[in-house]
């Protein structure tokens, strides 16, 4: 027999595939993880054939089981996956001959590599989204008890990573909270364009066997079916979807990353990590280093060129299918994997996290934390805001030359630069003060932060 004939869709060749070729073409070392959705897959399309008469409930009996075994053979390690077979689909398809027979290649009536490979993405997605959830759901629920603890934690809050105000650091880890509870929203959101069935769509233009999609979509859990053939087996946009959302978690703990990087940090000395999220010098017996950390910060590069490199891959690929999507996997497949790791990393350090609160306080206590809320007190005084700001800017001048903070200077000297400024102004000037006052919707007061706590509980 011709050696060409050797392969599934080898009819229509004169000669065998060159061997650089079909190492190079190949995909099976990397997409023989979706094996068991392959599976999942032909099982419901071969139910369905039955169903529409195509198949025998014998023939349909003897596939499922057949696939059935295959399966119990992969998980066992007893499988050989074969790079002449290019791909998952193949190898899955040709041991199933292999096992049953001629029935085995009635299997792929009404479908195509093309719809199939679809599909299989599809349910690895979508189950790839509900174990990532998961995972951020554990971080942001590691977030709201270290925040129900720290809720009356006194720190600077900063922008342009200068002193600004103080803020509670219950506050602060709402606002990680916050930020994964987006992420968190956008990959349910994507879930629901993940979750059509391209099944059925064949090569490109659908199929002439009276297949009932919505019976295979009922099967595999699907929402709904895709509506267009041509699009249903060409387009990446639900993986290209995903990858964004990956990559936004991604700069969320990237942030999250850079901050407990220098909080660790003596210059800081915020908090400290446990020793087994760390790792030392080879060099410098005193160092602990924060690599999980490091290393979160360092893989958001990772997934952010994931995303690069499938909206590239698509950008201009013709109707319908081309074999450029074979790329469309490693690349998804990575962020993925990625995502699952640093999640569960983070996941696993946040309920240990140790607060140096002492540090915290003294470090917002510097700065004139406290400036902002002088400014408003001579407003509440009856001065307009500009000449408060003015006012103020005067005083903490006064401090920056005298070396102390606006609540260390006596009174005599405050109303030197005002004489609104009373004795109750010393009330302002204290950081449980300044922070107890903002205890508006989503300020970081304490008792707000409690509230938010349990509003997100309940939520």
């Amino acid at each position: 027999m011709n050696a060409a004939h050797d392969k599934l869709w080898g009819g229509r060749f004169a000669e065998p595939t060159d061997a650089f070729v079909e190492a190079f073409t190949a995909s099976v070392a990397f997409d023989q993880r979706l094996y068991r959705h392959d599976i999942a897959g032909s099982k419901a399309h071969a139910q369905m054939l039955a169903k529409v008469g195509v198949l025998s409930e014998a023939e349909c009996q003897a596939i499922v089981q057949g696939l059935d075994a295959i399966l119990a053979e992969i998980e066992q390690g007893q499988f050989t996956w074969s790079i002449a077979r290019e791909d998952v689909h193949m190898n899955i398809e040709a041991r199933l001959i292999e096992r049953i027979g001629e029935v085995g290649k009635k299997l792929h009536t009404g479908r195509s590599r093309n719809d199939q490979v679809a599909t299989d993405i599809r349910l690895y997605v979508r189950e790839a989204i509900d174990l990532i959830r998961a995972q951020l759901q554990r971080l942001q629920q590691g977030l709201l008890d270290l925040a129900e603890r720290e809720a009356d934690t006194i720190m600077p809050g900063f922008t342009h990573l200068q002193t600004a105000q103080p803020v509670t650091f219950g506050h602060h880890l709402l606002a990680w909270f916050e930020m994964l509870k987006r992420d968190d929203a956008r990959l349910a959101d994507c879930r629901r364009r993940v979750n059509i069935l391209p099944l059925g769509s064949a090569a490109l233009a659908g199929t002439s066997y009276p297949l009932d999609r919505a019976y295979v979509a009922q099967l595999l859990g699907f929402e709904g079916i895709s509506d267009n053939s041509l699009d249903a087996v060409s387009d990446r946009d639900f993986a290209i979807e995903f990858c964004a959302a990956g990559a936004l978690i991604m700069t969320h703990l990237s942030r999250f990353s850079e901050e407990l990087i220098l909080w660790t940090s003596a210059q800081f000395g915020f908090i400290e990590l446990p020793d087994r999220f760390c790792t030392g010098s080879s060099i410098m017996p005193q160092k602990k280093n924060p690599d999980v950390p490091e290393l979160v910060r360092g893989k958001t590069g990772r997934v952010n060129g994931n995303l690069v490199a499938l909206l590239t891959l698509m950008k201009a690929q013709p109707l319908a299918y081309n074999k450029d999507n074979q790329e469309d996997k490693e690349p998804l497949f990575d962020t993925i994997d990625t995502l699952l790791g640093c999640l569960r990393a983070f996941a696993d350090m946040m309920p240990h996290l140790q607060v140096r609160r002492e540090v915290m306080y003294e470090a917002a206590r510097r700065g004139f934390a406290t400036a902002t809320d002088l400014a408003d007190y001579l407003v509440r005084k009856g001065l307009a805001f500009r000449d408060a700001h003015e006012v103020v800017g005067r005083a903490v001048q006064h401090g920056v030359h005298s070396g102390r903070d606006l609540a260390d200077m006596s009174l005599e000297e405050l109303r030197g630069f005002c004489e609104r400024i009373e004795a109750d102004v010393f009330e302002v000037l204290t950081l449980e003060g300044s922070v107890a006052a903002r205890k508006l919707h989503g300020g970081t007061a304490p008792a707000q932060v409690r509230q938010r706590i349990q509003a997100a509980r309940q939520a």
